[in-house]
């Protein structure tokens, strides 16, 4: 089911090169249908949006926006278990972004000049949740928990509504515990463009969040520039680091954990012990038998997944820096040793008893992760994300009489004369 690589240069890049393409282009047919949609829903607005979700879900749903008594009805209806799950994640993660909050500043200085950066939350943001089988209320907890610290004014999330025309109750209950301000029910890339542009009853955002399908994710790809976003996410993968001392029952089902999502997912094991690889091996095998999906972590391991077994730990620590991966365990003697040395990583779990689920759900980091190798240049979704800052600038006459020369210096230098004029026609 997966492969066992021997690293030596060259098998292990071949692989690696392999993972890298699995995203590729956006197939141009999907490109082109999301496009017709987008400009559908610009020029039509809420019966766009209505006719897409007769023609995909084959009903309209009982109400367009969820009225407030039912979003709070979900969660006081909810079972306490997960209630109380969903608060004490909701505690941590609140914790950890609070911590993120940056503070504008300004300077005076002794001639009269104030400069300064004014920091604030966005006017509105949009949030994306999948709402069939594959509905995930911790991404609403991840989301609007840190939109809501950042200062975010008003929270309008879009969820497809279930094969009956109703909400899903965990979404919902979710909602209500993180104070999104209005629910709709739409989905698929006629939602994210009726947040990117706005219709009658569905109000324009300054930015979307959240995880979708292809057509979501094009979608949020075509609008960017009309709309800020989180980022294109490509296919979750996993890179686990391993020494002789990481048991393979974790081992294992940490990659299986990521292997579930879809089959486009990525697990990868980097080890520096053979003996510990083929054990793994025989526990992906077992424990892969008893998992409700099966098929699509058989099919995930088989074409996008790995076991390499390379030479030393600094081989391995390479091998991780070069993928740059959205999740990486760090299942090693001394885990936090090599910390500092691991640059590229969405998240990085150190240790046997951090596993990657930990991060999905509860220990406070986001989960909203750069995929793909962009890890590399982007960061994990963050209190910074759903906030805008102003510069500012005050000078005094005495203060722009003292800078005019070089001012107009590199104006002029520039050829920008009109620039040059502004500054010296204030002192003629």
């Amino acid at each position: 089911m997966i492969r066992k690589i021997i690293a030596d240069g060259k098998a292990e890049n071949e692989f690696l090169k392999e993972v890298s393409r699995r995203q590729g282009e956006t197939d141009k047919k999907i490109t082109e249908a999301v496009s017709a949609i987008i400009e559908n829903v610009k020029e039509n607005g809420d019966k766009a949006v209505k006719d897409y979700t007769m023609k995909f879900d084959g009903r309209l749903p009982e109400y367009y926006e969820v009225p407030r008594d039912v979003i709070n009805d979900a969660l006081s209806e909810a079972d306490s278990d997960f209630t109380d799950a969903l608060l004490n994640a909701m505690e941590n993660i609140a914790d950890f972004h609070n911590r993120q909050k940056e503070q504008g500043f300004i300077t005076p200085k002794d001639n009269g000049v104030i400069l300064g950066q004014r920091v604030r939350g966005l006017e509105r943001v949009g949030l994306y949740v999948p709402g069939g089988t594959a509905a995930y209320p911790s991404s609403v907890l991840m989301n609007a928990v840190p939109a809501k610290i950042a200062g975010v004014k008003e929270i309008i999330m879009v969820t497809p509504p279930l094969k009956d025309g109703t909400p899903n109750k965990d979404i919902l209950a979710a909602a209500a515990i993180c104070g999104v301000d209005r629910v709709f029910l739409a989905g698929g890339a006629q939602a994210v463009a009726a947040l990117a542009y706005g219709t009658e009853t569905i109000p324009k955002v300054d930015k979307i969040v959240g995880p979708g399908n292809i057509y979501v994710a094009t979608a949020k790809k075509l609008l960017y520039g009309q709309v800020d976003i989180d980022m294109i996410a490509g296919p979750s993968e996993i890179l686990v680091l391993a020494d002789e001392s990481a048991n393979p029952k974790y081992l294992a089902a940490d990659l299986m954990s990521q292997a579930e999502h879809d089959m486009m997912a990525s697990a990868i094991l980097v080890t520096t012990s053979e003996k510990v690889a083929d054990e793994t091996i025989k526990e992906i095998e077992r424990q892969t038998a008893l998992m409700s999906r099966k098929n699509i972590i058989e099919k995930s391991m088989t074409d996008y997944g790995a076991i390499i077994v390379c030479k030393n730990v600094n081989d391995a620590v390479e091998m991780a820096n070069a993928l740059a991966p959205e999740h990486l365990e760090v299942q090693l003697k001394d885990p936090m040793e090599y910390l500092g040395r691991l640059d590229n990583a969405g998240s990085i779990f150190m240790g046997q008893y951090a596993p990657e689920p930990l991060g999905d759900y509860y220990a406070g980091p986001n989960h909203v992760l750069p995929t793909s190798g962009t890890a590399r240049f982007f960061s994990p979704l963050s209190v910074n994300s759903f906030t805008k800052r102003s510069s500012f600038i005050y000078y005094t006459e005495a203060a722009l009489c003292e800078a005019q020369k070089d001012i107009v210096t590199i104006a002029e230098r520039e050829g920008l004369t009109a620039h040059a004029n502004a500054i010296k026609v204030r002192f003629e």
